[in-house]
């Protein structure tokens, strides 16, 4: 069976590769603009399945599983997007100093010949320290996470903005959650180790 990851995202091929099970990559060409009253985890799982569903098309009938993920930070609610600037990675991070934060990763495996799936959304909290602007300037001149929701990255410099991490799987930060990714390949016969 061939898995493919709906995603052109490095960070999740990193993940991915983890599991030492071969893949290819796909661009889903998925619009994720959330829907008017979404909530952030609504969106992040509706977008995954999204993206699990355009790619599993292009497959149709083939012994596929079909990867799709989506990540969306929620700030109390209100979802956060990729500042795409380092001006606006720094608001959002001035925004967030002393906060916490809550990153939604939906996730939705889909098998590409019977159209089967399966779906969840993993949440992981961060905790920020209080950040003054030449701590923000610091972390900005090192990593310029722009395009990362919530402006960090967590598996690299970013860990030095935060006091404290709530949640099942570290990986979800990054976006795939590993350990529901397991459990759900698991449903479709797929046996790791």
């Amino acid at each position: 069976m061939q898995l493919i990851l709906a995603s052109s995202s490095p960070y999740r091929r990193a993940l991915l590769e983890r599991l030492a099970m071969p893949f290819s990559w796909e661009t889903p060409n998925v619009d994720e603009k959330p829907l008017e009253a979404e909530t952030p985890a609504a969106t992040a799982e509706r977008l995954a399945r999204a993206k699990a569903e355009a790619v599993a098309a292009r497959h149709a009938g083939a012994d596929s599983l079909v990867i799709g993920s989506d990540q969306v930070a929620d700030a109390g609610g209100r979802a956060l997007g990729k500042p795409g600037t380092l001006p606006r990675a720094a608001e959002q991070l001035r925004a967030l100093s002393g906060r916490s934060l809550t990153l939604h990763t939906g996730l939705c495996v889909m098998h590409a010949a019977s159209g089967s799936s399966r779906a969840t959304t993993e949440s992981f909290r961060v905790r920020f320290r209080t950040l003054d602007s030449a701590a923000i300037d610091r972390y900005l001149a090192v990593e310029q996470p722009v395009d990362a929701a919530g402006s960090f990255y967590s598996e690299g410099y970013g860990i030095v903005l935060f006091e404290r991490f709530e949640g099942r799987d570290p990986n979800t930060l990054v976006g795939l959650p590993l350990m529901a990714l397991v459990e759900i390949l698991s449903q479709f016969g797929v046996r790791l180790p």
